[in-house]
């Protein structure tokens, strides 16, 4: 039937209660949601920042390590040919004592 309505009523007093406390609840319920994605996303933020310092780290501990890994290969080639020219030096006293 065109133009029927719904007619408005008075709620009963303890639904309409009822009603109040679960909106209120609900209203609860979004603050505690949206503290809690801040929490998470200012921890995200925190995460974020740890794993960018410790690749720098990371990186500059790589480069270290490679550093050092020339410096001892210059090291050995250093002592191989200090060894060389000792045994050489020590071969050629030896033949002289002969």
């Amino acid at each position: 039937m065109p133009g029927d309505q719904v007619p408005t009523r008075a709620l009963p007093e303890e639904l309409d209660l009822a009603l109040r406390r679960l909106a209120a609840a609900l209203d609860r319920l979004e603050s505690a949601y949206e503290l809690q994605s801040t929490h998470l996303a200012e921890a995200h933020a925190v995460l974020q920042d740890d794993r960018s310092r410790l690749a720098v780290e990371l990186d500059g501990a790589i480069a270290r390590v490679h550093a050092l890994d020339l410096a001892n290969e210059e090291v050995s080639r250093r002592l191989n040919q200090a060894s060389a020219h000792i045994r050489a030096v020590l071969s050629a006293l030896a033949a002289q004592g002969e």
